[in-house]
């Protein structure tokens, strides 16, 4: 039986470099695709987010006002890509905003009066874990509005987004699409790992069960909201580390700030994983 092909620590005080440690894995036959696609999206993480802080510079010198929604199914991948965001970013100028439930007083206010509380002020950028689309997805799939309000809402919304366009707020919409097999692939992390159990919740199984129903209220909410001054840019997202990066890309390929052109890596994200919304696209959630 032939032994597994490893490295010894003779092989490591022989390696002056990386490169020279990189040929000997080679000689001794050693697969390090996974170990050298890690390295490659922490160094392109870094780089990225250099950029980030100096977007974040930017837009607080020029008292610029920038939304950045995250919406898609359940476990698509919206948190971990705000946690990439935000990590280096100076706090008192980014906000994170994820609204539990409405309580009975705001339920019986305008819908969108909660959400324009938590607008970006000049110089801020703030991340929408989720948003006021929650009305149009969750809310009528889970029963939680009735037909009344959620077709108020879609007559309402574009409008609301016209009204922040020309009032100069910067508003970005990422959807985060994921495969079916995926998304259960990940509920099944999250229930086998304890310190990700509190991610799962009743909300969580059912977007399992209830997957066709999100598939026909997600397409209506494209087909009604994406607009030219606020269109819906779908992430492909199976792949969640590729699916951070080329979000980031985006979101820095969208700014004009200073010491865009002295950054380290591109700075345009990929279409194959980035692409604003269109009717004929095939999409895999």
């Amino acid at each position: 039986m032939s032994q597994t092909p490893s490295l010894t620590k003779e092989d490591f005080e022989k390696a002056s470099s990386s490169k020279e440690l990189r040929e000997i894995i080679k000689n001794k036959n050693i697969d390090i695709t996974k170990v050298e696609k890690k390295i490659f999206y922490e160094e392109e993480l870094k780089k990225l987010q250099i950029e980030l802080v100096k977007l974040q510079q930017w837009i607080s010198k020029n008292k610029k006002r920038v939304g950045i929604i995250f919406e898609g199914r359940d476990a698509a991948g919206k948190g971990g890509n705000i946690r990439r965001f935000s990590e280096h970013l100076n706090p008192r100028s980014t906000r994170l905003v994820a609204l539990t439930k409405p309580t009975e007083i705001e339920r019986g206010q305008w819908y969108f009066r909660r959400y324009i509380k938590e607008l970006p002020n000049a110089g801020e950028i703030v991340f929408f874990d989720r948003s006021w689309y929650n009305r149009a997805v969750v809310e009528p799939v889970m029963g939680f509005c009735n037909e009344s309000q959620y077709q108020n809402f879609m007559v309402q919304v574009p409008e609301f987004e016209h009204m922040l366009y020309e009032d100069n707020l910067v508003l970005i919409k990422f959807w985060f699409s994921i495969s079916k097999d995926e998304q259960l692939s990940r509920f099944n992390a999250r229930l086998e790992t304890p310190l990700k159990r509190w991610k799962f919740s009743p909300v969580d199984k059912k977007g399992q069960e209830l997957w066709d129903k999100y598939t026909h209220y997600k397409e209506q909410m494209f087909s009604k909201t994406h607009t030219s001054y606020s269109p819906w840019i779908i992430v492909r997202a199976n792949d969640k580390k590729v699916a951070r990066l080329e979000c980031i890309r985006y979101v820095l390929s969208q700014f004009e700030y200073e010491g865009k052109d002295k950054a380290l890596t591109t700075l345009l994200p990929d279409p194959n994983i980035i692409m604003r919304y269109y009717r004929s696209s095939k999409q895999i959630d």
